[in-house]
Protein backbone atom coordinates (compact mmCIF):
# COMPACT_ATOMS: atom_id res chain seq x y z
CA UNK A 1 0.00 0.00 0.00
CA UNK A 2 1.42 3.10 -0.71
CA UNK A 3 1.55 6.36 1.97
CA UNK A 4 -0.60 8.86 1.37
CA UNK A 5 1.29 12.55 1.96
CA UNK A 6 -0.71 14.19 4.57
CA UNK A 7 -1.26 17.66 4.50
CA UNK A 8 -3.56 19.98 6.76
CA UNK A 9 -6.94 21.19 6.58
CA UNK A 10 -7.11 24.72 7.10
CA UNK A 11 -9.87 26.06 9.76
CA UNK A 12 -10.04 22.99 11.64
CA UNK A 13 -7.73 23.32 14.65
CA UNK A 14 -5.85 20.77 16.16
CA UNK A 15 -4.21 21.96 19.53
CA UNK A 16 -0.60 20.21 21.01
CA UNK A 17 -1.24 18.44 24.38
CA UNK A 18 0.09 21.74 25.83
CA UNK A 19 -2.31 24.18 23.97
CA UNK A 20 -4.67 21.86 25.06
CA UNK A 21 -4.51 22.71 28.33
CA UNK A 22 -4.91 26.43 27.89
CA UNK A 23 -8.24 25.20 26.34
CA UNK A 24 -9.43 23.28 28.81
CA UNK A 25 -8.86 25.56 30.99
CA UNK A 26 -11.03 28.21 29.76
CA UNK A 27 -13.94 25.61 28.96
CA UNK A 28 -13.76 25.19 32.80
CA UNK A 29 -13.85 28.38 34.00
CA UNK A 30 -16.67 29.41 31.51
CA UNK A 31 -18.42 26.26 32.52
CA UNK A 32 -18.22 26.39 35.80
CA UNK A 33 -18.87 30.49 35.60
CA UNK A 34 -22.68 29.28 34.22
CA UNK A 35 -23.11 26.89 36.48
CA UNK A 36 -22.67 29.01 39.59
CA UNK A 37 -25.27 31.37 37.67
CA UNK A 38 -27.32 28.71 37.31
CA UNK A 39 -27.62 27.62 33.62
CA UNK A 40 -28.12 23.96 33.49
CA UNK A 41 -25.91 22.10 30.46
CA UNK A 42 -27.82 20.64 27.55
CA UNK A 43 -26.14 19.34 24.30
CA UNK A 44 -28.11 19.54 20.79
CA UNK A 45 -27.63 17.60 17.71
CA UNK A 46 -24.72 18.19 15.19
CA UNK A 47 -27.14 18.83 12.60
CA UNK A 48 -30.62 20.38 11.61
CA UNK A 49 -32.54 20.49 8.53
CA UNK A 50 -30.91 22.65 5.80
CA UNK A 51 -34.13 24.75 5.74
CA UNK A 52 -34.42 25.89 9.14
CA UNK A 53 -31.04 26.55 8.68
CA UNK A 54 -31.31 28.62 5.83
CA UNK A 55 -34.13 30.38 7.00
CA UNK A 56 -33.29 30.79 11.14
CA UNK A 57 -30.52 33.57 10.61
CA UNK A 58 -28.15 32.01 7.80
CA UNK A 59 -26.84 34.54 5.72
CA UNK A 60 -25.06 34.65 2.30
CA UNK A 61 -21.58 34.86 4.47
CA UNK A 62 -22.23 31.52 6.08
CA UNK A 63 -21.28 28.39 3.75
CA UNK A 64 -23.57 25.33 5.50
CA UNK A 65 -21.72 21.90 5.04
CA UNK A 66 -24.51 19.44 3.99
CA UNK A 67 -24.60 16.06 5.21
CA UNK A 68 -25.05 13.31 3.08
CA UNK A 69 -23.54 9.15 3.35
CA UNK A 70 -21.03 8.35 0.70
CA UNK A 71 -21.34 4.79 0.95
CA UNK A 72 -25.07 4.39 0.68
CA UNK A 73 -26.93 3.15 -2.16
CA UNK A 74 -30.18 5.56 -3.66
CA UNK A 75 -32.42 2.85 -2.60
CA UNK A 76 -30.57 2.52 0.73
CA UNK A 77 -30.44 6.32 1.51
CA UNK A 78 -32.92 8.09 4.32
CA UNK A 79 -35.08 10.69 2.75
CA UNK A 80 -34.13 12.99 5.85
CA UNK A 81 -29.85 12.56 4.55
CA UNK A 82 -30.55 14.74 1.78
CA UNK A 83 -31.29 18.15 3.60
CA UNK A 84 -29.10 18.06 6.68
CA UNK A 85 -26.45 20.62 7.51
CA UNK A 86 -24.02 20.82 10.22
CA UNK A 87 -25.58 24.01 12.86
CA UNK A 88 -23.43 26.92 12.23
CA UNK A 89 -24.58 27.87 15.39
CA UNK A 90 -26.04 27.09 19.02
CA UNK A 91 -28.81 29.05 19.22
CA UNK A 92 -31.06 27.59 15.98
CA UNK A 93 -30.96 24.54 17.10
CA UNK A 94 -31.45 25.50 20.98
CA UNK A 95 -34.61 27.18 19.49
CA UNK A 96 -35.71 23.98 18.35
CA UNK A 97 -34.62 22.05 21.04
CA UNK A 98 -37.51 24.57 22.93
CA UNK A 99 -40.21 23.75 20.89
CA UNK A 100 -39.65 20.09 21.21
CA UNK A 101 -39.42 19.49 25.22
CA UNK A 102 -41.31 22.78 26.04
CA UNK A 103 -43.99 20.54 27.99
CA UNK A 104 -40.93 19.25 29.73
CA UNK A 105 -39.01 22.63 30.73
CA UNK A 106 -39.73 24.78 33.44
CA UNK A 107 -39.63 28.27 32.19
CA UNK A 108 -38.05 30.69 32.20
CA UNK A 109 -35.21 28.08 31.43
CA UNK A 110 -31.79 28.98 31.90
CA UNK A 111 -29.30 27.15 29.76
CA UNK A 112 -25.75 26.56 28.69
CA UNK A 113 -24.53 24.77 25.76
CA UNK A 114 -20.42 23.85 24.85
CA UNK A 115 -20.19 22.04 21.52
CA UNK A 116 -18.34 22.26 18.30
CA UNK A 117 -20.65 24.21 14.99
CA UNK A 118 -19.27 24.93 11.83
CA UNK A 119 -19.22 27.33 9.11
CA UNK A 120 -18.06 26.98 5.62
CA UNK A 121 -15.87 30.47 6.06
CA UNK A 122 -12.23 31.59 4.42
CA UNK A 123 -9.90 30.63 7.44
CA UNK A 124 -7.89 33.34 8.24
CA UNK A 125 -6.74 34.94 12.23
CA UNK A 126 -9.14 33.59 14.83
CA UNK A 127 -11.88 32.10 12.06
CA UNK A 128 -12.31 28.57 11.64
CA UNK A 129 -14.76 26.29 10.08
CA UNK A 130 -14.85 24.02 12.74
CA UNK A 131 -15.05 25.17 16.59
CA UNK A 132 -16.61 25.43 20.18
CA UNK A 133 -18.61 27.76 20.86
CA UNK A 134 -20.19 28.20 24.68
CA UNK A 135 -23.24 29.48 24.73
CA UNK A 136 -25.90 31.10 27.60
CA UNK A 137 -29.33 31.90 26.99
CA UNK A 138 -32.38 32.38 29.01
CA UNK A 139 -36.03 31.61 27.20
CA UNK A 140 -39.43 32.35 28.07
CA UNK A 141 -42.68 31.56 27.18
CA UNK A 142 -44.89 34.29 25.94
CA UNK A 143 -42.98 37.13 27.59
CA UNK A 144 -38.98 37.27 28.56
CA UNK A 145 -38.31 40.18 31.14
CA UNK A 146 -35.86 42.82 30.26
CA UNK A 147 -33.96 42.52 33.38
CA UNK A 148 -32.52 39.23 31.23
CA UNK A 149 -30.92 41.70 28.55
CA UNK A 150 -28.71 43.39 31.84
CA UNK A 151 -27.85 40.01 33.50
CA UNK A 152 -26.19 38.00 30.88
CA UNK A 153 -23.21 40.15 30.23
CA UNK A 154 -22.78 40.37 33.98
CA UNK A 155 -22.22 36.96 33.64
CA UNK A 156 -19.56 37.13 31.04
CA UNK A 157 -17.57 39.29 32.94
CA UNK A 158 -17.35 37.43 36.00
CA UNK A 159 -16.42 34.36 33.32
CA UNK A 160 -13.85 36.54 31.74
CA UNK A 161 -12.42 38.13 35.12
CA UNK A 162 -11.23 34.34 36.12
CA UNK A 163 -9.34 34.15 32.75
CA UNK A 164 -5.40 35.71 32.41
CA UNK A 165 -6.90 37.56 28.88
CA UNK A 166 -6.43 41.57 29.82
CA UNK A 167 -9.15 44.02 29.43
CA UNK A 168 -11.90 43.38 27.91
CA UNK A 169 -15.05 46.09 26.98
CA UNK A 170 -18.59 44.71 26.17
CA UNK A 171 -20.15 46.67 23.75
CA UNK A 172 -24.09 46.73 23.59
CA UNK A 173 -26.73 48.23 20.87
CA UNK A 174 -30.26 47.77 19.95
CA UNK A 175 -31.97 46.66 16.92
CA UNK A 176 -34.22 48.76 17.08
CA UNK A 177 -32.28 52.05 17.59
CA UNK A 178 -31.06 51.33 14.00
CA UNK A 179 -34.32 50.12 12.25
CA UNK A 180 -36.27 53.05 13.71
CA UNK A 181 -33.24 55.29 12.75
CA UNK A 182 -33.29 53.69 9.26
CA UNK A 183 -37.08 53.94 8.72
CA UNK A 184 -37.16 57.78 9.73
CA UNK A 185 -34.21 58.51 7.01
CA UNK A 186 -36.07 57.05 4.50
CA UNK A 187 -34.61 53.37 4.07
CA UNK A 188 -37.36 50.83 2.89
CA UNK A 189 -38.04 48.28 5.92
CA UNK A 190 -37.01 45.68 3.46
CA UNK A 191 -33.86 46.78 2.76
CA UNK A 192 -32.69 47.38 6.68
CA UNK A 193 -31.16 44.03 6.90
CA UNK A 194 -28.66 45.02 3.76
CA UNK A 195 -27.87 47.96 5.79
CA UNK A 196 -26.78 46.40 8.78
CA UNK A 197 -24.88 44.07 7.46
CA UNK A 198 -22.59 46.56 5.96
CA UNK A 199 -22.74 48.59 8.88
CA UNK A 200 -21.80 45.62 10.92
CA UNK A 201 -18.39 45.52 8.31
CA UNK A 202 -17.81 49.16 9.84
CA UNK A 203 -14.81 48.35 11.84
CA UNK A 204 -13.03 45.72 9.22
CA UNK A 205 -13.02 47.71 6.06
CA UNK A 206 -13.42 51.79 7.05
CA UNK A 207 -15.78 54.12 6.24
CA UNK A 208 -14.87 54.91 3.19
CA UNK A 209 -16.05 51.07 2.09
CA UNK A 210 -19.07 51.10 3.94
CA UNK A 211 -19.83 54.14 1.87
CA UNK A 212 -19.65 52.71 -1.42
CA UNK A 213 -21.26 49.45 -0.50
CA UNK A 214 -24.67 51.26 1.05
CA UNK A 215 -24.39 53.20 -2.49
CA UNK A 216 -24.16 49.96 -4.48
CA UNK A 217 -26.95 48.54 -2.20
CA UNK A 218 -29.14 51.62 -3.95
CA UNK A 219 -28.84 54.01 -0.76
CA UNK A 220 -28.51 57.78 -1.07
CA UNK A 221 -25.47 59.95 -0.40
CA UNK A 222 -27.59 61.57 3.05
CA UNK A 223 -28.83 57.97 4.18
CA UNK A 224 -25.05 56.55 4.10
CA UNK A 225 -23.83 59.72 5.71
CA UNK A 226 -26.71 59.45 8.18
CA UNK A 227 -26.13 55.86 8.80
CA UNK A 228 -22.92 55.81 9.09
CA UNK A 229 -23.05 59.23 11.14
CA UNK A 230 -25.22 56.53 13.44
CA UNK A 231 -22.68 54.05 13.77
CA UNK A 232 -19.75 56.43 15.45
CA UNK A 233 -22.03 57.16 18.42
CA UNK A 234 -20.41 55.56 21.30
CA UNK A 235 -21.06 56.35 24.95
CA UNK A 236 -20.24 54.28 28.30
CA UNK A 237 -23.43 56.26 29.64
CA UNK A 238 -26.97 57.42 28.35
CA UNK A 239 -25.47 60.32 26.84
CA UNK A 240 -25.53 58.55 23.66
CA UNK A 241 -29.34 58.95 22.93
CA UNK A 242 -28.92 62.87 23.29
CA UNK A 243 -26.14 62.27 20.56
CA UNK A 244 -28.50 60.06 18.55
CA UNK A 245 -31.80 62.46 18.43
CA UNK A 246 -29.21 65.32 17.47
CA UNK A 247 -28.75 63.76 14.21
CA UNK A 248 -32.48 65.12 13.46
CA UNK A 249 -33.93 61.72 12.55
CA UNK A 250 -37.49 60.47 14.80
CA UNK A 251 -39.57 57.79 14.43
CA UNK A 252 -41.60 55.48 17.54
CA UNK A 253 -39.08 52.30 17.00
CA UNK A 254 -35.93 54.21 17.67
CA UNK A 255 -37.71 55.97 20.62
CA UNK A 256 -38.29 52.24 21.76
CA UNK A 257 -34.27 51.37 21.14
CA UNK A 258 -33.40 54.07 22.92
CA UNK A 259 -35.51 53.86 25.83
CA UNK A 260 -34.26 50.31 26.38
CA UNK A 261 -30.45 50.55 25.53
CA UNK A 262 -30.38 53.38 28.23
CA UNK A 263 -32.00 51.33 30.51
CA UNK A 264 -29.44 48.63 29.77
CA UNK A 265 -26.54 50.64 30.40
CA UNK A 266 -27.50 52.19 33.30
CA UNK A 267 -28.46 49.06 35.02
CA UNK A 268 -25.38 47.61 34.10
CA UNK A 269 -23.58 50.12 35.44
CA UNK A 270 -25.29 49.70 39.01
CA UNK A 271 -23.26 46.24 39.21
CA UNK A 272 -20.34 46.66 36.84
CA UNK A 273 -19.23 50.67 36.04
CA UNK A 274 -17.27 50.65 32.62
CA UNK A 275 -18.40 47.07 31.99
CA UNK A 276 -20.85 47.95 29.01
CA UNK A 277 -20.14 50.46 26.04
CA UNK A 278 -22.74 51.51 24.43
CA UNK A 279 -21.97 51.52 21.01
CA UNK A 280 -24.14 52.16 17.67
CA UNK A 281 -22.17 50.12 14.88
CA UNK A 282 -22.93 46.86 16.66
CA UNK A 283 -25.51 45.51 14.60
CA UNK A 284 -25.16 41.93 14.44
CA UNK A 285 -25.91 40.19 10.90
CA UNK A 286 -27.63 37.34 11.86
CA UNK A 287 -31.73 38.03 10.83
CA UNK A 288 -32.87 36.72 14.61
CA UNK A 289 -32.40 39.27 16.77
CA UNK A 290 -34.47 41.75 17.68
CA UNK A 291 -33.69 43.74 21.13
CA UNK A 292 -30.57 44.22 22.76
CA UNK A 293 -27.53 42.91 20.85
CA UNK A 294 -23.69 42.14 22.27
CA UNK A 295 -20.29 42.23 21.10
CA UNK A 296 -17.23 41.65 23.12
CA UNK A 297 -13.79 42.91 21.96
CA UNK A 298 -10.30 42.82 23.67
CA UNK A 299 -9.54 46.01 24.54
CA UNK A 300 -6.32 47.37 22.21
CA UNK A 301 -6.71 43.95 19.71
CA UNK A 302 -10.13 45.84 18.45
CA UNK A 303 -8.79 44.60 15.18
CA UNK A 304 -9.06 41.00 15.98
CA UNK A 305 -12.52 41.83 16.31
CA UNK A 306 -15.44 40.43 18.37
CA UNK A 307 -14.92 37.11 20.72
CA UNK A 308 -18.08 37.29 22.24
CA UNK A 309 -21.40 38.36 21.05
CA UNK A 310 -25.39 37.92 21.04
CA UNK A 311 -28.95 39.83 21.49
CA UNK A 312 -32.21 39.13 22.01
CA UNK A 313 -34.26 37.17 19.51
CA UNK A 314 -38.61 37.34 19.74
CA UNK A 315 -39.79 35.26 17.20
CA UNK A 316 -36.95 32.21 16.61
CA UNK A 317 -38.72 29.80 18.44
CA UNK A 318 -42.56 29.21 18.38
CA UNK A 319 -45.43 26.65 17.42
CA UNK A 320 -47.88 28.97 16.24
CA UNK A 321 -49.81 28.93 19.85
CA UNK A 322 -47.01 30.02 21.81
CA UNK A 323 -43.57 31.61 21.44
CA UNK A 324 -41.06 31.81 23.53
CA UNK A 325 -38.99 34.89 23.29
CA UNK A 326 -34.91 34.37 24.51
CA UNK A 327 -32.13 36.35 24.77
CA UNK A 328 -28.17 34.80 25.11
CA UNK A 329 -24.36 35.10 24.44
CA UNK A 330 -21.63 33.17 22.96
CA UNK A 331 -18.40 33.02 23.75
CA UNK A 332 -16.31 32.22 20.56
CA UNK A 333 -13.96 29.67 22.74
CA UNK A 334 -11.48 28.37 19.40
CA UNK A 335 -11.33 31.92 18.56
CA UNK A 336 -10.28 33.74 22.33
CA UNK A 337 -7.69 30.81 23.00
CA UNK A 338 -6.15 31.24 19.55
CA UNK A 339 -5.81 35.11 20.44
CA UNK A 340 -4.56 33.53 23.69
CA UNK A 341 -2.28 31.07 23.14
CA UNK A 342 0.85 33.42 22.04
CA UNK A 343 0.80 35.00 25.75
CA UNK A 344 -0.19 32.31 27.55
CA UNK A 345 1.97 28.31 28.64
CA UNK A 346 0.81 25.59 30.72
CA UNK A 347 2.90 24.75 33.05
CA UNK A 348 3.58 21.40 32.20
CA UNK A 349 2.42 19.24 28.86
CA UNK A 350 0.98 16.40 30.78
CA UNK A 351 -1.36 16.63 33.81
CA UNK A 352 0.70 14.20 35.65
CA UNK A 353 1.95 15.47 38.88
CA UNK A 354 4.39 12.51 39.76
CA UNK A 355 6.09 9.61 37.73
CA UNK A 356 6.70 6.73 39.54
CA UNK A 357 9.98 5.52 38.62
CA UNK A 358 11.18 1.83 37.98
CA UNK A 359 14.18 0.29 39.04
CA UNK A 360 13.53 -3.00 37.15
CA UNK A 361 10.38 -4.31 35.23
CA UNK A 362 9.47 -6.81 37.73
CA UNK A 363 8.87 -3.73 40.19
CA UNK A 364 6.03 -2.76 38.18
CA UNK A 365 3.26 -4.36 39.81
CA UNK A 366 4.84 -2.27 42.70
CA UNK A 367 4.76 0.67 41.47
CA UNK A 368 0.94 0.45 40.10
CA UNK A 369 0.04 0.11 43.17
CA UNK A 370 1.76 3.57 44.63
CA UNK A 371 0.33 4.98 41.50
CA UNK A 372 -3.14 4.07 42.03
CA UNK A 373 -2.52 5.40 46.07
CA UNK A 374 -1.96 8.63 44.60
CA UNK A 375 -4.44 8.61 42.13
CA UNK A 376 -7.06 7.90 45.10
CA UNK A 377 -6.70 10.96 47.02
CA UNK A 378 -6.57 13.03 43.57
CA UNK A 379 -2.97 12.99 42.56
CA UNK A 380 -2.36 12.67 38.60
CA UNK A 381 0.51 10.40 38.05
CA UNK A 382 2.13 7.76 35.89
CA UNK A 383 4.31 4.80 35.82
CA UNK A 384 7.09 5.12 33.80
CA UNK A 385 6.49 3.59 29.99
CA UNK A 386 10.01 0.91 31.04
CA UNK A 387 12.66 0.35 33.79
CA UNK A 388 15.83 2.59 33.60
CA UNK A 389 18.54 4.08 35.07
CA UNK A 390 17.11 6.69 37.26
CA UNK A 391 19.15 9.43 35.61
CA UNK A 392 16.97 8.71 32.41
CA UNK A 393 13.58 8.42 34.28
CA UNK A 394 14.18 11.51 35.69
CA UNK A 395 15.03 13.20 32.16
CA UNK A 396 11.93 11.64 30.58
CA UNK A 397 9.92 13.17 33.68
CA UNK A 398 11.47 16.89 33.25
CA UNK A 399 10.98 16.93 29.17
CA UNK A 400 6.77 16.80 30.15
CA UNK A 401 7.24 19.42 32.74
CA UNK A 402 6.38 16.83 35.34
CA UNK A 403 7.28 17.85 38.84
CA UNK A 404 7.97 15.21 41.08
CA UNK A 405 9.33 11.77 40.64
CA UNK A 406 8.79 8.70 43.23
CA UNK A 407 10.97 6.23 43.94
CA UNK A 408 9.13 3.09 45.53
CA UNK A 409 11.04 1.30 48.28
CA UNK A 410 13.64 -0.82 47.86
CA UNK A 411 16.30 -3.00 49.41
CA UNK A 412 19.73 -2.75 49.13
CA UNK A 413 22.58 -5.99 48.70
CA UNK A 414 23.22 -5.74 52.03
CA UNK A 415 19.31 -6.64 53.20
CA UNK A 416 18.99 -2.96 54.16
CA UNK A 417 15.24 -1.45 53.20
CA UNK A 418 15.00 2.11 51.60
CA UNK A 419 11.06 3.32 52.42
CA UNK A 420 9.19 5.43 49.52
CA UNK A 421 10.99 8.67 48.74
CA UNK A 422 9.50 11.52 46.32
CA UNK A 423 12.45 13.64 44.54
CA UNK A 424 11.50 17.11 43.35
CA UNK A 425 13.36 17.64 40.56
CA UNK A 426 13.27 21.15 40.13
CA UNK A 427 14.75 21.81 43.22
CA UNK A 428 16.69 18.33 43.88
CA UNK A 429 14.96 18.08 47.30
CA UNK A 430 14.06 14.54 48.10
CA UNK A 431 12.28 13.23 50.73
CA UNK A 432 10.77 9.78 52.53
CA UNK A 433 7.02 9.75 51.45
CA UNK A 434 4.41 7.62 52.48
CA UNK A 435 1.77 6.65 48.85
CA UNK A 436 -1.02 6.62 51.17
CA UNK A 437 -0.56 10.59 52.69
CA UNK A 438 1.65 12.47 50.94
CA UNK A 439 0.26 15.33 48.33
CA UNK A 440 2.28 17.86 46.38
CA UNK A 441 1.37 21.30 46.79
CA UNK A 442 -1.96 23.13 45.64
CA UNK A 443 -0.12 24.44 42.93
CA UNK A 444 1.78 21.73 41.45
CA UNK A 445 -1.62 18.81 41.72
CA UNK A 446 -2.77 20.14 37.86
CA UNK A 447 -1.07 21.74 35.35
CA UNK A 448 -1.48 26.05 35.53
CA UNK A 449 -1.59 28.10 33.07
CA UNK A 450 0.67 31.65 33.39
CA UNK A 451 2.07 34.41 31.26
CA UNK A 452 4.78 33.89 28.48
CA UNK A 453 8.16 34.72 30.42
Amino acid sequence: MSQQKITPLSGFPEWLPEQRIVEQLVLDVVRDTFELHGFAGIETRAVEPVQRLLGKGGDADKEIYGVTRLAARASQRDEADDDLGLHFDLTVPFARYVLENAGKLQFPFRRYQIQKVWRGERPQDGRFREFIQADIDIIDAGDLPFHYEVELPLVIADAFARIPMGPFRIQVNNRKIPEGFYLGAGIPAADIVTVLRIVDKLDKVGPDACTEMLLAAGRTPEQARSALALAEISAPDGSFADRVRALGVSHPTLDAGLAELTAVVEAAAEHAPGLLVADLKVARGLDYYTGTVYETQLVGQESYGSICSGGRYDALASDGRTTYPGVGISIGVSRLVAKLMPSLVATRRTPSAVLVSLAAEADRPGAMRVAAALRSRGVPCEVAPAAAKFGKQIRFADRRGIPYVWFPEWTDGEGVRHPHAVKDIRTGDQVAADPESWTPPALDLRPRVVPVG
